[in-house]
């Protein structure tokens, strides 16, 4: 699977694990296939020509992933379940990173903060990381999940700025939002969202009993009922729409990575609208 994507990024990884970089390192003339994010604005007012921050980008990265282990990752109805699709996320960024020199690090919540393991290098770490995450026992009940415990979690833990790679379905009790702002002030973060298509949309299959990952309360519904459809299909609306403007204030890149779709592909879709996004706004600027 690295191996396709290798060939389909054709190595350019800068588009799809980096964004405005880690460590500042320079300063430099604008030029126009520079982001427009790079400006210095207070450099740039004093010397009347624009100026972009450089930054050490690929041998000095400190990556940590934030995975979200909580029940409702273990759901999927067609190719997988979702989390076989964050095993493979953090097998592909990993291995992307840790190849080129870079440490990876990670933080594993359930109903908790359970586990942090520090950054390090090597083809060995990764596969220490993978074992664990395929040896974690699947949780039957929890508390619903509360994300804003790992984002703070984050926070408190990674005091050096790193790439941070939030793993999740971003099903959760509410207050997860201004942490993970807070996390993208400190860090250059993107999200990484796991979603299946049965969570946004129900086949009209007659009566089933619903039951909740995390809690285990349980719902009988008919699905023939075109009204309950259309409500559920509202409620699927605002909650995507809740999503979208929550990532928005926070100023995160989303990757959507669904159940149903090729992994590797969905990556390079994404960094491919990514550098496209990058050359709108240096052509505006």
């Amino acid at each position: 699977m690295l191996k396709r994507l290798d060939g389909l990024l054709q190595g350019d990884y800068r588009t799809l694990l980096y964004g405005q970089g880690v460590d500042f390192a320079d300063l430099r003339e604008y030029t126009s296939e520079d982001d427009v994010r790079r400006i210095d604005w207070n450099v740039t007012a004093r010397m009347d020509v624009p100026y972009v921050r450089q930054y050490h980008e690929d041998r000095e990265i400190t990556a940590q992933l934030l995975l979200d282990l909580s029940p409702s990752i273990d759901f999927g109805t067609a190719r997988a379940p979702k989390r076989a699709l964050l095993i493979e996320m953090v097998g592909l960024v990993a291995r992307l990173l840790t190849r080129q020199g870079n440490r990876v690090g990670a933080i594993l919540y359930a109903h908790r903060v359970e586990r942090v393991i520090p950054a390090r290098s090597g083809r060995a770490h990764v596969l220490r990381i993978l074992n664990d995450l395929t040896r974690r026992p699947k949780l039957q009940r929890a508390p619903f999940t509360a994300l804003a415990e790992l984002l703070e979690g984050g926070l408190a833990a990674i005091t050096r700025r790193s790439l941070v790679f939030v793993v999740s379905d971003f099903i959760s009790e509410p207050g997860w939002e201004r942490p993970l702002a807070l996390l993208a002030r400190r860090h250059e973060v993107l999200a990484v969202r796991l979603v299946d298509p049965r969570e946004r949309s129900l086949p009209d299959v007659g009566p089933l009993v619903l039951e909740d990952a995390e809690t285990g309360e349980q719902l009988h519904v008919d699905t023939r009922d075109p009204g309950f459809r259309k409500r559920f299909a509202e409620a699927t609306a605002k909650r995507e729409a809740d999503l979208a403007r929550a990532f928005k204030r926070a100023g995160v890149d989303v990757l959507t990575v669904s159940t149903e779709e090729d992994i590797v592909r969905s990556i390079v879709v994404f960094a491919a609208q990514r550098k496209r996004r990058g050359r709108l706004r240096a052509g505006a600027a």
